[in-house]
């Protein structure tokens, strides 16, 4: 066993786990997952209207929800899946919602929590800041407060590659500094790992951030590029090329980031016994504290992105090309070797066979949709 991590839940055959955002895009498929391997899991999203809350409804269904369409779900009320394997349960809630928060810890009495709800999106970020204090900061600090009073065993959180900002090393590792954000999304993503550590350190919670690089599939998150470049081209519409195209991004499928997540869940961090507070690392701490990117370590170029795209629908795109936006950053790169080493995992998804199953979805789901 490596130093700094214990593997006490590793045996354990069923946990009752806690998912926020589980109308989301990662949520929801991390949700099948964990039910196939028969855990018991409750899902929380307050269903925003941030993007179309019918393919959130969609998500929630497709996991085995029987629930009515938004906004008729109440919110604290629990909704059952039927389900062959592990036991599923929904409710709709907001992580800002304090007492509610601490009501279901006290009552739901998780083993793991996977805190994967947030207010996406960098663009957005410029607009509506509040909205990202509320439920990215304040929401992340009734998680910890849930963890704190209910001894949970672990805390596995979404960060974002979003977090390097204006960092030019490349690639991209847990052991660089973070100190210039772009994006106030960004700021709140590394606030996260900073509360984090301060409850890791003060209560020996165990606490895991997970570093996500642009991820993309099926069910995905329609204000993001594929899901915007394919209804686009589809429809003879331009898609927006920012930076005229010069970008390079490290695109992550979809069930590559559910794997690193499910392997992660078992591996409790303990502090680092070597780690030195004259060159601090910023991965690790004498704390039960942990940061890994999850990323598949091949950047693309925008434009191959595009090709990749545009091959799969059999389309070429009309292209507006535009300057770099504000918030935005030249490029992401992952360095995913901590995440292997540990877990004997790495993404490795081909972009066009992702892109591909992406499209085939998006037909189909679409067009049962009209």
């Amino acid at each position: 066993m490596k130093p700094g991590i214990d593997r006490q839940l590793a045996n354990q055959q069923i946990m009752n786990i806690l998912v926020t955002g589980a109308a989301g895009f990662i949520g929801s498929h991390l949700i099948l997952r964990l039910l196939q391997d028969n855990h018991n899991v409750t899902g929380l999203d307050n269903i925003n209207d941030y993007y179309d809350q019918r393919l959130k409804i969609a998500r929630l269904r497709n996991c085995g929800i029987e629930c009515p369409d938004e906004p008729e779900i109440p919110d604290g009320k629990f909704y059952e899946a039927k389900s062959a394997t592990g036991k599923y349960r929904f409710i709709r809630m907001s992580l800002e919602d304090t007492d509610a928060i601490a009501e279901l810890f006290s009552e739901g009495q998780f083993d793991v929590v996977v805190n994967l709800a947030a207010q996406a999106g960098v663009r957005y970020s410029i607009t509506h800041p509040r909205d990202y204090v509320q439920s990215n900061v304040v929401g992340f600090l009734n998680i910890l407060e849930g963890c704190r009073d209910n001894k949970v065993k672990h805390l596995v959180y979404a960060s974002s590659s979003s977090v390097y900002g204006l960092n030019g090393e490349v690639p991209f590792s847990e052991h660089h500094g973070i100190a210039h954000p772009v994006s106030l999304y960004a700021a709140t993503k590394k606030s996260n790992e900073l509360m984090a550590h301060v409850y890791s350190h003060l209560y020996n919670i165990p606490t895991t951030g997970l570093r996500f690089f642009t991820v993309y599939g099926p069910w995905g998150r329609p204000d993001m590029s594929p899901f915007l470049f394919i209804d686009a081209i589809m429809n003879d519409r331009e898609i927006k090329v920012f930076n005229n195209g010069n970008m390079l991004r490290d695109f992550t499928y979809i069930d590559d980031i559910v794997e690193g997540i499910v392997r992660i869940i078992d591996i409790i961090p303990e502090g680092n016994a070597n780690w030195d507070s004259q060159a601090p690392d910023p991965a690790t701490s004498t704390a039960p504290y942990r940061i890994f990117n999850i990323g598949n370590s091949q950047p693309t170029n925008l434009m191959d992105y595009i090709n990749c795209i545009e091959k799969s629908l059999g389309k070429d795109a009309r292209k507006q090309m535009l300057p770099m936006q504000p918030g935005d950053v030249y490029q992401t790169y992952a360095d995913s070797s901590a995440l292997a080493e540990i877990t004997g995992f790495k993404p490795d998804t081909p972009l066009q066979s992702g892109i591909d199953r992406t499209v085939e979805w998006f037909k189909a789901f679409y067009k049962g949709s009209e």
